[in-house]
Formats: structure tokens, sequence, C-alpha cells
């Protein structure tokens, strides 16, 4: 279902223009039904005018004929004969206030007797009843002119607020689109602007303050990891030239042969988990985008697991065509077919391991163990392991969740205890 999503411009400008509405409106409709009662009561006024003024005169007079207008007509009946000579719809009409409708207009009509005299007052009120009509669409358009009015002021209100907003949520450590804060070294994005209130430009300040202890954190982080990668990759380095140096050694015996190729294979692990543990610090990119031939990538993710697959008698087949090439990050996949391999060897001990790719989508199944259905929800949580029979850290699959997140691949798996997991990656 779609969701309209309100922020603050819009929240303030809709408070504001309901409030506005609510009020407006109910003086609206408080005019738009009250101009009934004053147009009645004008035309009352008008009629009763009328009437007193023809009584008075015929009353000083006995003779007297009453002016006859376009809407207003006042008559003296003495006789039958003079009433006879009244329009058709005016004739023989009791005394009181009459609501006549002649020709589709409407007309009142006031009968007063004063001793055997007939006094009758004719009103037209069209011209009142457009008054009205014009009255009421004054008042509708008056309602719509102060929504809208309301409307664009609360946009207005609130501009500088949704516009610091906007800038705080583009902002990046190295955000270059806008004007910049050099402060020891340490490139922020101005948020404070000209012309801000006071407010406003306070709330800036305070998030260019809190901007810069954050990019002082991160750059103290960034140069610890650089430190620790530089302290723990020189040594791995030269352990694994050391080894390299050994089996190249003559004369060496088999246990001893044995023994360096297990140093130098845990020395390659290792090397590989401060990279991947660097990639959880930083969640910086692993390399450069490039045309990956899949097969390839599988084959060297594979090489470092070939002995333990050979000692177990388990079969390999990868089942990729020699022309497939992605455009994809080399070391990411590198890293997240190692990670995954190793499961898949770890739990696997006799069986398959097969590695398949059709349609963007990469799968390495294997006949292991499985996996429990109560641990699907925190196979991506870290230092989480299915067994505590194998080792590892419980961390590569959380690396690889990453990867996926972090380069918009899709991840899930398929399992089911005693026959084996697939692992899929979905590339965009």
């Amino acid at each position: 279902m779609f969701k309209i999503k309100y922020g603050i411009r819009l929240r303030v400008t809709l408070a504001l223009s309901i409030f506005s509405t609510i009020i407006v409106g109910t003086l609206a409709i408080s005019l738009y039904f009250a101009a009934d009662d004053i147009e009645e009561a004008h035309i009352k006024q008008i009629i009763e005018a009328e009437m007193n003024h023809i009584v008075f005169h015929f009353r000083q007079l006995t003779n007297f004929t009453p002016q006859v207008g376009s809407s207003l007509k006042s008559y003296v009946i003495r006789n039958n004969k003079e009433e006879s000579q009244l329009p058709r719809h005016l004739q023989n009409l009791d005394r009181g206030l009459h609501k006549i409708f002649y020709h589709d207009e409407e007309t009142r009509v006031l009968v007063k007797y004063v001793d055997d005299t007939k006094f009758l007052v004719a009103y037209k009120i069209g011209f009142h009843e457009q008054r009205q009509r014009e009255f009421r669409l004054l008042v509708i358009l008056s309602l719509v002119g102060v929504v809208v009015i309301a409307f664009f002021i609360g946009y207005l209100l609130v501009k500088q607020v949704t516009d610091l907003a906007e800038r705080v949520k583009r902002l990046l450590p190295a955000n270059q689109n806008g004007q910049s804060l050099v402060t020891n070294n340490l490139h922020c994005v101005s948020l404070s602007q000209p012309g801000q209130d006071e407010e406003v430009a306070q709330l800036a300040r305070t998030l260019e303050d809190y901007q810069y202890r954050i990019m002082r954190m991160l750059q103290r982080e960034q140069e610890f990891t650089a430190n620790i990668s530089h302290e723990l990759r020189t040594p791995i380095t030269t352990i694994l030239i050391s080894c390299e140096l050994l089996l190249a050694e003559q004369n060496l015996s088999g246990k001893t042969y044995a023994r360096i190729k297990n140093i130098e294979a845990v020395s390659t692990r290792m090397g590989e988990q401060v990279q991947a543990l660097l990639f959880l610090a930083r969640e910086q990119a692993l390399g450069t985008m490039e045309p990956v031939a899949i097969a390839e990538c599988v084959f060297d993710a594979v090489e470092p697991f070939c002995e333990e697959i050979y000692q177990k008698k388990i079969l390999l087949d990868v089942v990729i065509r020699s022309g497939e090439v992605l455009t994809l990050n080399r070391q990411a996949l590198y890293t997240s077919l190692v990670n995954i391999l190793r499961n898949a060897v770890q739990y696997t001990e006799q069986g398959f391991i097969r590695v398949s790719y059709s349609n963007k989508r990469l799968s390495i199944a294997d006949s292991g163990i499985g996996i429990e259905p109560a641990f699907m929800p925190f196979l991506y949580e870290r230092f989480f392991r299915g067994s505590k029979k194998t080792q590892g850290l419980g961390i590569g699959l959380v690396i690889v969740k990453r990867i996926c997140d972090y380069y918009g691949w899709k991840i899930d798996v398929e399992s089911s205890p005693g026959h084996g997991a697939t692992f899929h990656i979905t590339f965009p």
C-alpha cells in the first residue's frame, strides 16, 4: 500500500492551513447562513417602512395615490372595483405577509387593513437574491483564498528549516557539493547561511559542531584501523615470505614440509580475516569495478581449500561457462566466495560442493549437515556459529552480507537439516 511521507514543511503547512480553515471556515459558515436572516430583516424593514409611509399619507389625504416603482409597488384599495384592477396575482389576499412566485420571481406582499381601507405593498426581491448569491460566492472565494494564502505562508515559514534539513541529509565525510568549513584539516559542510533566523542559525551551528565531532571520531578510527592494518599485515607478510623461502629449501622432511604449509595456510587466512575485519569496520570499497570472469574468480576462491576437499574426497563441481563476465568488484566477489566456500568445506564431510551461474545468479550448494530452521534468523549475526565443532570467528557470513548490501547484491539461502545448504548471490 502506498504510504505518503509527511515532512516537517508539509506538516507545519498543513497545520497552519487546517487551523486557518477552521477559524475562517467557522466565520464563513456563520456569515453564509446569517446572510439569509440579514436579507429577510432588510426586506421586512423596507416593506413595513413603505406600508407605514402610505398609511400615514392616506390619513393626511384620503385621495392619496401611492407611486408605483419597478420593484416596490404600493396600492390603496377602497372598494371592490379597485381590487379587481390589481394584478391577478395580487388580488384577494388576506392581511399579513405573503410570498408569491410570479414568472419565476419571488414577490413579498404585505396586506394591512385600516378601518375599511385595504393597503397593499408588493416588493420584488430579485435584487436581494442576486446580492445574497454574490455575497455567498464572495464568502466561499475568501475561504479558499485564506486557505491558499495560509498554505503558502506555512510553506515559507519553515523554508529555512527544511533547507537546513536537506543540507544535513546530504552530509558526507568528503562532501564537496556545498560550501566547506576547514577546521583542523577536516573538511566539514557549512550549514549556517546568511539571512537565517537566530534559532535556525543556532541549530545549524550545533549541527556543524556535531558534524565536526563525528568527523574527528571517524578520522581517529581510520587512523587506528590503518595502524592496526599495517601492524598486522607486516608480520603476516614476513611469515608468508619466510614460508616461501623455507619451502624452497631442499631435503625437507615430509613432516616439516606439512608444518610449513600449515603455517602458510593459517597466515594467508589471517591476512584475509584482517582484510575482512577492516571492511566491517570501515565499510569501504574493497577495490575497483572491473570486468570479472566468474569462473576464474571461483577457481581462485576454491584454491585455498583444494587440499581439504581432496582429503575429504568431496566432489567439486563448477558449472560455469568460461565466457561469463560481469562488471563488479573482483576482491568483493572473491572475499564473498571464500567465506561461503569455507563454510561449505567445513560442514561437508562427504558428497559434493557445486558452484553454478546463470542469469546473473551465482549459487554455491553443498551436501553438508545443513542449517537448522531455528538458526536462520541469526545466520548473518556477528560471532554466530551453527556448530561448535568447526573453527572460525563466526563473522564469515556477516562479511558476505555486508558486501552484498554495500554493492546492491541480493543474498539468500535454501537449506534443511541433513540435506546441505545452497547460497544464492543475485547481481543487479
